[in-house]
């Protein structure tokens, strides 16, 4: 009886002892023999919007917003007297503030990510 109790405590301990061992092994040789693995790297964002392309983008207030009046940047609401600023193409709109913050530092707008286009910010060569 107590040879088959010792037994059944002992297996156990040797059969946990095999996996470590075999774990350590392996990690090892991970480390040991590893290649080289480059991770693709973020590419880096454009430059933000000058001041003068910030100037050039469309004022409104927040009554004129037409696709919400929640801010995406601050994430608080857009009054109605707010001064806003609009984005071209896509037509999201931000408070002033928040949209020159992000602008300066992102070509993109916060909401769907379009790229903010130069040419948006050369006059347009239609005569009307």
């Amino acid at each position: 009886m107590l040879d088959s109790v010792l037994l059944a405590l002992f297996l156990p301990c040797l059969g946990m002892s095999a996996v470590f061992i075999v774990y350590m092994c392996l990690l090892w040789y991970a480390t040991t023999h590893h290649t080289q693995l480059t991770l693709p790297a973020k590419p880096l964002s454009d430059k933000g919007l000058s001041p003068s392309d910030l100037e050039k983008l469309p004022k409104i207030t927040g009554r004129e917003l037409v696709l919400g009046t929640e801010c995406a940047v601050c994430l608080d609401e857009i009054g109605i007297d707010q001064p806003a600023r609009l984005v071209p193409g896509c037509n999201h709109g931000f408070h002033m503030e928040c949209a020159d913050a992000w602008l300066s530092k992102h070509p993109l707008c916060p909401v769907c990510r379009a790229k903010l286009d130069p040419l948006l910010f050369t006059p347009s060569q239609n005569p009307c």
